[in-house]
């Protein structure tokens, strides 16, 4: 980006009230335009809409209107390829593109014709957010995919959960990864609706109290885009809470403080299991790195970033929670900083989603060892809990029994599942010999048949189900 430095020699937009100008120190602390300017082209698609109601009610000419869009494009254009010339003096992007703009066509005068900054950046960070949304969504659903691909190949391989970091209960790698496809979905949600509390146009809002001059806000809203499914305009309401509200921006930092605390949960699941400790899965060179030291390492360098970029985007929710806490109505110059912490969510973010839409396809099991670990007879307590319950035995008696018989695996040595039935059935006649059949892991998971858990058969049709939902996703 071409960054211009220099003070301008008038004041373009407020300085008609002010017989000095801001300092240079007051220019390089004031200005926005090092971090706006990514807005230009939601900020050019702004003007076309305002400049094409204008001349809708009566204000522009359609001439002017055409020379507006024409002028705005070939502004864009030299966005687009890097050749505009930023200047810090003119503060933000909107005055930016507007000066430039005047230089093309005298008819750039009229274009800010009832509307404000105020209403413009609203304006424009909706537009963003509805974009930003979309995009990450779209990432999100092809990481979904990913794990549903792991799920289907491996319907009835077995794998260990956990509780406290503790071996648990048996299930599958399916059931395990169809978990995370849950919690991608429910961010996928987060970002539908933060599109949707996006989805409402505030131009026309002004300065705070709108305009005297006739103007026709819905057709902006439909200008811009900002309909409901039946291409109704969707406008604000109350001007003053239009100019001082930031809960769009909260909405989608907050989608993307959930999305990377669920993307930073599954990167320490896969950093253990990773470890010659676990050694549950096998992570590819591409998104490891070695020491400059141990020759011998493999680090989960990917995975360990992914965490730490999680903070970083929690940190960014907090700065806006904070930036917005005790402002009063409406517009204050706080608000200029609620972009950048947004955008870095934003962009870390969509690294985060980039990157697992690519490795998570990469990610191989170690079948074996999974196995290996979910057939520790252990696992399988709360299913001879369960056996006993059958037998008629309240399951308070029977979380009671059990527990016993493991201290007694413990106390001899001898896998649970080994114990002489002599010894066992002193601890519960039930105990006998059919307790055994317990023990296989076929059993356990045919038998947690009922919603939401491990049965291959449940977790095939929840596969199927994710696909067909994934695949309405626009």
């Amino acid at each position: 980006m071409i960054l211009h430095l220099m003070s301008s020699s008038k004041q373009a937009t407020w300085g008609g009230r002010f017989s000095e100008l801001p300092s240079e120190k007051m220019i390089a602390f004031g200005e926005s335009i090092s971090f706006d300017a990514r807005l230009a082209p939601f900020d050019v698609q702004c003007s076309k809409a305002h400049s094409a109601m204008l001349a809708h009610v009566g204000i522009l000419t359609p001439e002017e209107r055409d020379s507006i869009h024409t002028g705005l494009d070939q502004v864009m254009k030299k966005i687009e390829v890097g050749e505009f010339e930023w200047k810090t003096e003119l503060e933000d992007v909107h005055m930016n593109i507007e000066q430039a703009l005047l230089d093309i066509t005298p008819a750039a005068a009229k274009l800010h014709t009832a509307r404000s900054r105020n209403d413009q950046i609203a304006t424009d960070i909706q537009l963003y957010l509805k974009s930003a949304s979309l995009d990450l969504i779209q990432g999100l659903k092809a990481c979904a995919s990913k794990l549903l691909d792991h799920a289907a190949n491996h319907l009835e391989d077995a794998a260990p959960s956990y509780t406290h970091l503790q071996r648990a209960q048996p299930i599958t790698i399916a059931h395990y990864c169809l978990a995370w496809v849950e919690m991608l979905w429910r961010d996928i949600e987060e970002f539908q609706a933060a599109h949707e509390r996006a989805n409402v146009c505030p131009l026309g809002s002004g300065a705070l109290a709108g305009t005297t001059l006739k103007i026709d806000r819905e057709f902006s809203a439909k200008q811009l885009g900002f309909t409901d499914n039946q291409g109704n305009p969707i406008v604000s309401s109350n001007s003053l809470d239009t100019v001082a509200s930031r809960d769009s921006l909260l909405k989608f930092a907050f989608a993307c403080a959930q999305t990377a605390i669920h993307f930073s949960r599954l990167s320490e699941d896969w950093i253990l299991w990773a470890s010659a400790e676990f050694n549950f899965i096998n992570l590819p060179d591409a998104y490891t790195t070695g020491s400059s030291l141990m020759p011998q390492k493999r680090n989960p360098d990917a995975l360990e970033l992914t965490r730490g970029k999680s903070a970083r985007i929690q940190g960014n929710l907090t700065t806006l929670l904070t930036l917005l806490k005790a402002q009063p109505l409406t517009y204050n110059r706080d608000l200029q900083e609620d972009k950048p912490p947004v955008f870095d969510s934003h962009d870390q973010l969509l690294q985060i989603v980039d990157l697992f839409a690519d490795l998570l396809g990469k990610i191989d099991f170690n079948l074996e060892r999974l196995e290996e670990a979910a057939l520790d007879p252990m696992l399988f307590a709360t299913d001879v809990a369960d056996f006993l319950v059958e037998k008629g035995m309240p399951f308070r008696d029977s979380h009671h029994v059990v527990g016993k018989l493991v201290a007694k695996a413990e106390e001899t040595g001898i896998s649970i599942n080994e114990l002489d039935v002599e010894v066992t059935s002193q601890i519960s006649p039930l105990l006998d010999e059919k307790f055994r059949e317990v023990f296989k892991f076929k059993r356990s998971i045919e038998r947690r048949n009922a919603t939401g858990m491990p049965n291959p058969n449940r977790n095939k049709a929840q596969i199927d189900g994710w696909r067909s939902k994934l695949e309405k996703l626009n």
